[in-house]
């Protein structure tokens, strides 16, 4: 993923991880150059064997770089682009600052857009907040709306923590019915404080499971084949035995390398700091960092460093230990390594192992996933 304005926000989110991440650049622009941005490209499009390249826009927000500058960048990719390859380029966006020409441009380029919303307008606004402390919830969706009359493709990203963790119905119905979301990711905000500890603004380990869980009692029953939840598709790849689609719950990671403004690149956004630093495209080609012994090491990392305890565990297939930057507890025996939300995944992949498989064993047969509607429809006639 490409961070043109590094660290640079618009907005004060209070659980942001990134905000600090400037601190690598005290001296930066935080503005992508012209030379770096053709080179990133250049190089990535070089890079892909396959015939579809994926271009990653983050932040910080990089709605900031403007649109003359994404404007550029299609065009170079198009100058760069080889015969029978597609680029496919995202975006995620806080949405505070799109207007039509910015909705225009994503439709024209067939941008999917990731827009950021934590839920309905107190919710949102708990932590959501601008540089002045000023609340965001209007803006980020007149910027969904913008997107939503445009066509563009879109999908929203709702972070849990302290101020929603016990409201996931009401999260979860007021994404799908007010915001209109049909693709829906939930990531945890796990905030480690002091050896063991977090803050106050980070989501509780069995609230996080508790919240999984009851989105998930709702969507099996109403909703599957009409929104797709990206951790309830993640859990179906496992239970299916498919290869699963986010690093979080793969067996290794390190596939998702950051590039920041001046051309770094790091083994993850998770971990942009001096250690992880694999070079800068300006000086080594792409290629070269990517295949680079410190990345490989990186990614196996997750699976040599995964505590006994993990392994023996029932539920491993779903979870493979969970993000690396989480893994800051002692199992019960006494290893170090053991996932923050360990908790909660295992109250989760608990609570959704009957429907899962029925819904794995529908794939295996070339059946259709929302049968498990009926299915449990029929269930629950059974047990009254």
């Amino acid at each position: 993923m490409a961070k043109p304005t590094g660290a640079r926000c618009n907005l004060r989110c209070t659980y942001c991880f990134y905000l600090q991440k400037a601190g690598l650049y005290p001296d930066g622009t935080f503005r992508m150059s012209d030379a770096v941005l053709e080179s990133y490209i250049r190089q990535v499009i070089d890079a892909h064997r396959s015939p579809l390249v994926t271009v990653a826009w983050q932040g910080g927000e990089p709605t900031l770089m403007g649109l003359d500058f994404f404007e550029r960048a299609m065009e170079i990719q198009q100058r760069y682009r080889r015969g029978g390859t597609a680029i496919q380029n995202t975006i995620q966006t806080n949405g505070t600052l799109l207007d039509d020409s910015w909705a225009g441009f994503f439709r024209r380029h067939q941008f999917l857009v990731g827009i950021s919303i934590d839920g309905p307008e107190e919710v949102h606004d708990a932590f959501r907040v601008d540089r002045a402390g000023r609340p965001t919830f209007g803006r980020a969706m007149t910027g969904l709306s913008l997107l939503r009359k445009h066509g563009v493709e879109h999908n929203i990203l709702t972070c849990i923590h302290a101020a929603n963790q016990e409201r996931p119905l009401e999260v979860y119905r007021f994404l799908r019915d007010e915001a209109g979301g049909r693709h829906i990711q939930f990531i945890p905000v796990v905030e480690r404080r002091g050896t063991a500890g977090v803050s106050v603004h980070s989501v509780g380990p069995e609230p996080f499971g508790r919240f999984l869980n009851t989105i998930f009692d709702e969507w099996v029953r109403h909703d599957v084949g009409s929104v797709f939840v990206q951790n309830f598709e993640a859990a179906l790849a496992a239970w299916a035995g498919i290869p699963p689609g986010t690093c979080v719950s793969a067996p290794v990671c390190g596939t998702a390398p950051v590039l920041e403004h001046n051309g770094d690149v790091y083994v993850c956004d998770h971990y942009a700091d001096p250690a992880h630093r694999l070079g800068n495209i300006m000086q080594t080609p792409l290629s070269n960092l990517m295949a680079s012994p410190m990345r490989a090491a990186f990614g196996r990392s997750k699976l040599t460093g995964l505590p006994d305890y993990c392994r023996r565990c029932r539920v491993r297939f779903a979870c493979n230990g969970g993000c690396p930057k989480d893994r800051f507890l002692t199992c019960p025996d006494g290893e170090a390594g053991l996932n923050y939300l360990c908790r909660g995944y295992r109250i989760f992949f608990t609570h959704i192992d009957a429907p899962m498989r029925f819904m794995a064993e529908n794939l295996r047969r070339n059946g259709d996933p929302s049968d498990v509607m009926a299915w449990m429809r029929a269930k629950n006639a059974r047990i009254r």
